[in-house]
C-alpha cells in the first residue's frame, strides 16, 4: 500500500562514484538493462530517491540522457500483498490508451536478485506533486480550487473505465470487496502491532458488522486516491499523471471517496493537520474546497451511485491508522528512509477515533 509522503532528498549517487543510494544497486540495474533493455542505457547509470512516500521507494534513474524511474517495495517488515510492483506495472500498461492519465510502463522484474526486490519502471512525467503547504498556499483560490476538481474529474475517468475493455476483467474479484478490505486490514494491523492501540479492535469490529452491500462493485479502483499521488500542473491546471497503483483492483469506488475524504477532511481540515506529514498540504485548511464539493463534482462525472458515506470513510479511517501503524513499526525497526516518520504513529489515535464516530452514523 501507497503511504503518507514525507521528504526524502538524496544525493544522486551511481556507479562512478562507487555508491548506490539505499535500496537500488545500480551496477545490477545497468546489467539487467543491458540484456533486457539496452537502448535504456546511453550512458552510466546515477539515481536519487524521489521525495515522497513512505511506503514504497521511487527512485528518479538518470541513463546517459535519459531519465526514467524505477519503483520498488520498501525495505524490510513488507506486508504480505501490500507493496505489489506486478499490480502496479499491469494497470498503468492497461490504462494508457484511456483518458486517465498515466506513465508510460517501460520494464517490470520480478527477480530478486537483480536490486534485492521486485521493481518496475515507467517513464518520466513532468510535473509536480503537492504534498505540503509550502507548495499548495502560493496557489490562487482559484487554481486550488481547479487543482481539487481535476483531481475529482480524473478519479470519475478512472471508475467509468470498462475493466474488460482494457483487459482487466480478472484484476480482482469485485464480490465481497467491502468485506475482505475489513479483513485484510485487519490481518495487516495483527501483523503490524506493536503497542497498545485503544479503540482500534473495535472499529475493526463495528466495520465488519455493517459492511454495506456494495451496488457499485466492480469498477477499477485505485486504493489510495489523493492529490499527492498525481503529478500535476497548475498553468494551466490539470493532472498529468495519477501514481501509485499497487493497491488497484476491482472493487466498490466508494472505497476510493471514502478514503479520500478520510485524507482531506479528517486529516486535512482538523488540528491534527496542521504540520503533519500526511496531510499538511490537503483539505480545506489548506485553502481547498470541501470534500462535500468534491463529491458533488465526482457525482456530477460519474454514473455512479454515491450514496451515504460515513461506512466508508469510516473504512479509509481503519485502513489508514493500520498504515500509519505499520509506518511506525518499521521505523522502530530501523527501517525507513527519510524524514518525518517519528511524527507518523501520532497519527493513529485521531484516525480511530474519528472512524469510530464514523462507523457509527457520526
Amino acid at each position: 500500500m501507497t503511504e503518507p509522503a514525507v521528504d526524502a532528498p538524496q544525493t544522486p549517487t551511481g556507479p562512478e562514484s562507487g555508491r548506490s543510494p539505499k535500496g537500488l544497486d545500480l551496477d545490477r540495474l545497468a546489467a539487467y538493462l543491458a540484456e533486457h533493455r539496452p537502448e535504456l542505457v546511453t550512458g552510466p547509470l546515477s539515481a536519487r530517491l524521489i521525495a515522497g512516500g513512505k511506503s514504497n521507494l521511487t527512485y528518479l534513474v538518470r541513463a546517459g540522457e535519459q531519465e526514467f524511474v524505477l519503483r520498488r517495495p520498501p525495505l524490510g517488515h513488507v506486508l504480505a500483498t501490500a507493496h505489489d510492483m506486478a499490480r502496479e506495472h499491469r494497470v498503468i500498461s492497461a490504462l494508457t490508451p484511456t483518458e486517465v492519465p498515466v506513465p508510460a510502463a517501460l520494464l517490470y522484474c520480478a527477480d530478486d536478485e537483480v536490486i534485492g526486490a521486485p521493481f518496475y519502471l515507467m517513464e518520466k512525467v513532468d510535473g509536480e506533486v503537492f504534498r505540503s503547504r509550502s507548495q499548495t498556499d502560493p496557489l490562487t483560490a482559484g487554481q486550488r480550487r481547479d487543482l481539487a476538481m481535476a483531481m475529482m474529474d480524473t478519479l470519475a475517468a478512472l471508475h467509468m473505465v470498462e475493466p474488460a475493455a482494457v483487459g482487466l476483467a480478472d484484476f480482482g474479484r469485485p464480490e465481497g470487496y467491502l468485506g475482505r478490505q475489513v479483513r485484510r486490514w485487519a490481518g495487516q494491523l495483527d501483523r503490524s502491532r506493536s503497542r497498545p492501540l485503544p479503540g482500534i479492535d473495535e472499529l475493526r469490529d463495528a466495520l465488519a458488522e455493517t459492511v454495506p452491500e456494495g451496488a457499485n462493485a466492480g469498477r477499477i479502483v485505485h486504493g489510495d486516491y489523493r492529490l499527492d499521488n498525481l503529478l500535476a500542473s497548475v498553468d494551466p491546471v490539470s493532472v498529468r499523471a495519477v501514481l501509485d497503483w499497487e493497491m488497484a483492483t476491482l472493487g466498490d469506488p466508494l472505497a476510493d471517496l471514502g478514503l479520500l475524504l478520510t485524507y482531506w477532511d479528517v486529516l486535512g481540515d482538523s488540528d491534527a493537520a496542521d504540520g503533519n506529514p500526511v496531510a499538511d498540504g490537503l483539505g480545506p485548511r489548506a485553502g481547498f474546497p470541501t470534500g462535500a464539493e468534491l463529491i458533488e463534482r465526482y457525482a456530477g462525472r460519474s454514473d455512479v451511485n454515491v450514496g451515504p458515506l460515513h461506512w466508508h470513510v469510516a473504512l479509509g479511517c481503519f485502513k489508514l491508522a493500520v498504515i500509519c501503524e505499520g509506518i511506525h513499526y518499521r521505523h522502530t525497526l530501523g527501517q525507513t528512509l527519510g524524514s518525518g516518520f517519528d511524527r507518523i504513529g501520532d497519527m493513529v489515535a485521531p484516525l480511530v477515533d474519528h472512524g469510530l464516530h464514523a462507523v457509527r452514523g457520526k
